[in-house]
């Protein structure tokens, strides 16, 4: 019989051993999993995208170390909530017991002085605080808070693990075992959960529930048409937690990117009509200037930093236009992933490469034995040349002449490449 509770809910793991996924986390010898099992769990904030099990995981420590538990949503809580659950744990300390658990989903959305109005109980260990956020915490933790907890990033389910998850649910399940079902293809699922258990459950019981209503037969087989037929048709009752609020900023993201202004502004219309919170729209504008725009319109970030100091000041309803005016801006600037792909590269040299020493002649001598093992010798000082300019070597003599930044194919990086060119000719190789 189907209940009103959702799959995922029914299915939650009470126990680690029943936990799916965050192997780096709760696998065997794992930092986090080496503290549930001390007993002795510090103040942390959990990061990670949405489905991954990070109010699963915070109930599960809670009843594994026989904690008293708190849950509060930074949603629907304010400063009083906080304060008189803070005074209940209080009540519930007696003699040597452990203190009891809050944990506060989506954290990220409590404003400073809610977040202000835990700091004293984290500090003096009336509670042990889990939170939990989709946002970078850096940005949306205070720092004196951030400070006194440490942060554990969660990661997207793999393919794997959600067809575990799907096994699961065919025997563990009263409603979805009662039927034989047969599920000949994943790929619809999996892609359409995007790595997140929630999504993934709650796709399968729509298929699921949608097959027996139509063929009231209990032998069910589930390929990918059949999925994708049955999601479409009922998007509503499928993204029932709200989680197309994902979906949206990606296609918002997307169409920026692809440089159209139009699609960029209705999705960002739909955001605004939802109550999206203006400050997470414009910090992933901030991203995307630097990651998909870069040196092809160095202007484009300061729009963008601009945009995201103005929201903060002006708010709803004028913040849509300035929203607005950002995004059409970085939909219609040219394009370049160089300065993305130019640190990426370096860092996956120097991950393969270790750390070779830097070379004598730019080190830091402040010392006079510094000096005397030639630290800083034979540096040419750019200034002292015509242009500002002359050849020195910058790189370690191991990579010496490794090329990491390469220019994009728009006007201004064109003109960087000649430049750079023309300046390191014979050392960096950048003539097409």
């Amino acid at each position: 019989m189907l209940t009103n509770q959702p799959l995922a809910e029914r299915l939650r793991p009470k126990e680690i051993g029943d936990f799916c996924g965050q192997e780096h986390l709760v696998g065997k010898g794992a930092v986090l999993r080496r503290l549930i099992e001390s007993g002795n769990i510090p103040s942390f904030i959990l990061w990670g995208p949405p489905g991954v099990g990070k109010t699963t995981l915070a109930g599960i420590i809670a009843n594994t170390l026989k904690r008293p538990f708190f849950h509060l949503s930074a949603v629907h809580s304010g400063v009083k909530d906080v304060r008189e659950t803070i005074e209940k744990a209080k009540k519930q300390q007696f003699f040597d017991q452990p203190n009891p658990i809050l944990f506060i989903d989506e954290i990220h959305r409590f404003n400073k002085s809610q977040q202000d109005s835990l700091l004293s109980a984290v500090e003096q260990g009336t509670i042990t605080l889990i939170g939990a956020t989709t946002e970078n915490p850096s940005f949306e933790v205070i720092s004196p808070l951030l400070s006194r907890c440490q942060v554990y990033i969660m990661k997207p389910l793999e393919e794997d693990e959600l067809k575990d998850l799907l096994h699961k649910a065919l025997i563990k399940d009263s409603y979805i075992s009662a039927f034989n079902i047969d599920i000949i293809e994943y790929e619809a699922l999996i892609r359409i959960s995007g790595g997140d258990a929630r999504k993934l459950y709650n796709a399968l019981e729509l298929v699921v529930t949608s097959e027996a209503d139509e063929s009231g037969s209990e032998r069910i087989i589930i390929d990918n048409e059949k999925v994708l037929n049955h999601v479409q048709k009922n998007l509503a009752l499928y993204d029932k937690n709200g989680e197309q609020h994902y979906d949206i900023i990606s296609a918002f993201i997307k169409s920026i990117r692809g440089s159209d202004p139009n699609a960029a502004v209705y999705w960002l219309a739909r955001m605004v009509e939802g109550g999206e919170d203006p400050k997470f729209i414009a910090r992933r504008m901030l991203i995307l200037a630097a990651e998909d725009i870069g040196l092809a319109n160095p202007n484009a970030l300061l729009i963008a930093q601009a945009c995201f100091d103005a929201i903060n000041v002006i708010g709803w309803p004028e913040s849509r236009i300035i929203l607005s005016e950002a995004a059409i801006f970085l939909a219609t600037s040219p394009k370049s992933n160089s300065s993305y792909l130019a640190i990426d590269n370096a860092i996956e040299r120097v991950r393969a490469g270790g750390d070779h020493p830097v070379p004598l002649n730019i080190r830091n001598a402040p010392t006079k034995l510094m000096k005397e093992m030639n630290y800083g010798k034979d540096y040419k000082y750019a200034h002292s040349y015509s242009g500002n300019f002359v050849q020195e070597n910058f790189l370690p003599e191991e990579i010496k002449g490794s090329v990491f930044y390469e220019p994009g194919e728009n006007i201004r990086e064109e003109e960087i490449r000649k430049r750079i060119s023309s300046m390191w000719k014979n050392i960096y190789k950048y003539d097409k």
